[in-house]
């Protein structure tokens, strides 16, 4: 990988790392595909029983979007695009940012000056404004380094790793 490519990778792993809450991060590019991503540690502790009342034959449900790589890149999208349509119909302007908070966790979508956009999953713990501005801090570091060639050499290493 390139200097610039390793680079990005550090970034987002040290925010992964460093802002409490964050589950897992994702740069989708403006056509919905995965360049990058990283993940917080899993849990080491096994799954917790299920109660006596719920049937352990059914699957509970994942916690963490990063189990599939390509799950959050989904989600930043598919956020992303409806987002964007409702700022259309409302004559609102550019989205610069979207968050749906949960009752176990966050998920914000900000987009990237290319087109591109950075996609966070938190755990319902997270302090929304930090984690927004960790985000701001990343979209103004990583910005103008995705170049196309940056982008292609993402998307290459991805498919290769796969």
């Amino acid at each position: 990988m390139s200097h610039e490519a390793r680079n990005l990778q550090w970034l987002l792993q040290s925010f992964v790392e460093e802002v409490h809450g964050v589950r897992s991060v994702a740069v989708v590019s403006s056509d919905g595909l995965l360049l990058i991503t990283s993940h917080a540690e899993a849990d080491a502790s096994p799954p917790p029983a299920p109660p006596a009342d719920e049937d352990p034959a059914v699957p509970a449900p994942r916690k963490n979007p990063a189990g599939d790589r390509g799950d959050l890149a989904a989600v930043v999208s598919g956020l992303a695009s409806l987002t964007v349509g409702a700022a259309k119909l409302m004559d609102g302007g550019k989205v610069r940012q979207t968050t749906v908070a949960m009752s176990d966790g966050a998920v914000f979508v900000m987009s990237i000056s290319d087109g591109s956009l950075l996609g966070v999953h938190a755990g319902a713990d997270c302090d929304m404004s930090v984690i927004a501005y960790h985000m701001a801090l990343f979209v103004g570091r990583a910005g103008h380094v995705l170049t196309p060639a940056l982008r292609s050499e993402l998307r290459h290493a991805l498919e290769s790793a796969r």
